[in-house]
């Protein structure tokens, strides 16, 4: 089978870079930063969190870019809270929101309950106007659990969407071969995924344009402006800051990736060649 990058239509040694914005939604201040990121920065994609507190706000100033969807079973922050929209009692930790950790998650989640969440997230992301372009998972929780995974791989079969993955070298640490499960399926995905650091992405990805593997890669920011509401809730509140300012401010990253003959692309780009548009 042809490489992901041939399969879009390019060369065999064609560098492509998916920059996506995750946990759209989950603030006021991360909203107004992953529209500015999209609409006038370096980002190509972004992943919106149904169940976080301002998701309804994103899909009202949504004007048809690349978004996908954050598929989420965790509420991470101490002081700031969001839970299931299926009101499922597995997925509720103490606080009447989900599990702040993936083993917290995992230790209580009921599988159905999970997949009708989960199933449920992207519908009402479709209800509310998103042109869904790929699945991602918060915290990875779906990624790293064989009975969870099979739900995820279930929903991009089912809508016909584009994965995030780990890297291959994670199979081994992860315990189970997730990447041939979904190429089996014919699900599409990046042959690379580059996390953001705890320092943000700025360095992650100033690193990664020289040092970018032929094929398509996707690497993982979280811009927000600067604002009382993001400090106060996001213990993270400089890298997001940073972060946009990277994608938004700095026109040398653009030139950057022009040297290292990097070409930027969305997850429309899988989309359309899983669907064989």
């Amino acid at each position: 089978m042809a490489g992901v990058a041939e399969r879009l239509g390019y060369g065999p040694d064609a560098k492509l870079l998916i920059v996506n914005c995750d946990e759209l939604g989950v603030a006021h201040a991360s909203n107004v930063g992953v529209y500015e990121a999209l609409r006038d920065g370096f980002a190509t994609s972004a992943s919106l969190m149904v169940p976080a507190p301002w998701a309804r706000e994103a899909a009202a100033r949504y004007r048809g870019e690349d978004v996908g969807v954050h598929l989420t079973l965790n509420a991470q922050w101490e002081l700031y809270r969001w839970g299931p929209i299926t009101q499922a009692p597995s997925l509720l930790d103490g606080d009447g929101g989900f599990p702040r950790t993936p083993g917290d998650a995992w230790e209580h989640a009921d599988l159905d309950e999970v997949r009708r969440e989960m199933r449920a997230q992207v519908e009402r992301a479709i209800l509310w106007g998103f042109d869904v372009s790929h699945l991602d998972s918060h915290l990875g929780t779906l990624q790293q659990r064989p009975e969870l995974f099979d739900i995820y791989l279930e929903l991009a079969i089912d809508f016909g969407l584009p994965l995030r993955l780990f890297p291959a070298a994670s199979e081994r640490h992860i315990g189970f071969p997730f990447r041939r499960l979904a190429a089996d399926e014919g699900v599409v995905f990046p042959d690379n995924f580059v996390p953001a650091s705890t320092a943000g992405a700025r360095k992650v990805l100033e690193r990664a344009l020289f040092e970018l593997e032929p094929g398509v890669t996707e690497i993982q920011a979280h811009p927000g402006i600067d604002t009382p509401e993001l400090r106060a809730l996001a213990p993270d509140w400089p890298t997001r800051v940073d972060d946009h300012d990277l994608l938004v401010n700095d026109h040398g990253i653009r030139a950057l990736a022009e040297r290292a003959n990097v070409r930027l692309i969305g997850f429309r780009a899988l989309r359309d060649a899983m669907r064989g548009i």
